[in-house]
């Protein structure tokens, strides 16, 4: 990875969210990327033919309606690698055409992790942190995303409230989300639910 220059796009109109995921980026020196940002819709296409990037990290809401695969034959980047940045809920068909997806609560670990996956895909693969996170962890965030309490996890799973409350600990220290909105995202991501089975939405 070190004698290869990766040039990354970042499209998001946030200036949070987009020096945010920069900042992230600058972290990760054994990648050696090269990173430009795009802030206006008006201009994705033009920027991407400019700069030939390789991978892009662009918001779904912000091509305003140009799918991935004609964003790649317009601009000639047909190799172009196109992760997701997600900050809000949103049907899973939204995001199938991409090659990867970031949560905005993904760790850094987990983004560099992403991204040598998509660089180099014959590799071995690394552990994840969020892989030790157990069936019983899985089944608490999942009744934490349908808003349930602590006493009603403990009733359905046949626990006491304290080992809840203890298991919930565990599964903030691992994946570093400590509120329910970011459980959420998780669980959606990762396939633990369903978008419909949200509460309230």
């Amino acid at each position: 990875m070190s004698s290869m220059r990766l040039q990354i796009a970042v499209a998001e109109p946030s200036v949070i969210v987009r020096n945010g995921i920069i900042a992230v980026l600058k972290r990760f020196p054994a990648l050696n990327v090269n990173i430009f940002e795009i802030t206006d819709p008006s201009r994705l296409a033009v920027e991407l033919c400019k700069w030939k990037p390789d991978i892009l990290i662009i918001n779904p809401l912000f091509p305003c309606g140009l799918s991935i695969q004609s964003l790649k034959n317009e601009t000639g980047c047909r190799s172009l690698k196109c992760i997701a940045l997600q900050h809000t809920l949103m049907e899973s068909s939204m995001l199938k055409t991409y090659d990867e997806t970031i949560s905005i609560y993904d760790t850094a670990e987990q983004i560099r992790e992403k991204l040598e996956a998509l660089c180099c895909p014959d590799r071995e693969p690394v552990e994840q942190n969020r892989q030790d996170v157990s069936v019983r962890e899985k089944e608490i965030i999942v009744c934490v995303v349908k808003g349930m309490t602590n006493k009603q996890i403990a009733e359905h799973l046949c626990l006491s409230t304290h080992t809840v409350i203890t298991h919930r600990r565990n599964i903030a220290n691992k994946l570093q989300i400590h509120s329910p909105a970011g459980l959420t995202i998780y669980a959606i991501v990762n396939k633990l639910v369903e978008l419909n089975e949200v509460t309230g939405m």
